[in-house]
């Protein structure tokens, strides 16, 4: 059962669009799987044995430590992302874990040392994972230029736009989300404290702008955003 999931699941990634029915049934070999449920830890950047992910289902936080122990969410990964050590070098100067967010994930796994060599075998793959890491690297670049030059309710309105675009339901003229994230992750995520984004949530409640809620956040108008 797991391989023929396997199987589907990379077939129809963007990806892995340019392999063959026989190259995508190899790789389902090497391809680890797992389902995980809300709150598990699934990823340490410290791990002996470093992998790639491909989220096939659910949503995922990419939680950064400091040297004191302060946590920060670095990312959050939504279906169809890659997590882990995408760089292909095992880091042993960063620490950061992944968390799972909503109520279960489906992902899918390769150890470096595979997926290294499965590029190498396919020139065509390696330029589309180049271009598809490229393109992630430039996201967070420009999530943390916004940070610098942004002020916290901009930095929030900017989140939930980019957040609705991505996985929000249009419904007549309002948009809906599904809210798998704290007030507390989102104030990390957007660089603030948890009380300013908390009053800045209830300030855009009391105006209107949205209807709040810890399953789903409705945005009325987001052109307003």
């Amino acid at each position: 059962m797991y391989e023929d999931l396997k199987y589907w699941y990379l077939r129809d990634h963007k990806l892995f669009r340019t392999l063959s029915f026989g190259q995508i049934r190899q790789l389902c070999i090497i391809t680890g799987f797992k389902k995980a449920k809300k709150g598990e830890i699934i990823y340490f950047s410290s791990s002996d044995l470093p992998r790639i992910f491909l989220l096939k289902k659910g949503n995922i936080k990419i939680v950064a430590v400091d040297e004191d122990g302060n946590e920060t969410i670095k990312d959050i990964i939504q279906k169809g992302d890659l997590f882990g050590e995408l760089t292909l070098e095992a880091d042993s100067q960063s620490n950061e874990y992944a968390k799972v967010l909503s109520n279960d994930v489906a992902i899918c796994s390769f150890l470096m040392s595979d997926f290294e060599d499965l590029l190498l075998r396919n020139p065509s793959l390696a330029l589309s994972y180049t271009k598809f890491v490229g393109l992630k690297m430039k996201r967070i670049k420009n999530s943390y230029s916004n940070l610098i030059s942004k002020d916290a309710k901009t930095r929030l309105f900017q989140f939930l736009k980019d957040w609705a675009e991505k996985e929000g339901k249009k419904i007549e003229d309002k948009v809906v989300i599904e809210n798998y994230l704290t007030q507390n992750d989102i104030a990390q995520i957007i660089c603030t404290s948890r009380q300013t984004a908390t009053q800045l949530l209830n300030e855009m409640e009391t105006n209107g702008t949205i209807i709040y809620s810890r399953k789903e956040i409705i945005i009325r108008d987001i052109s307003k955003l």
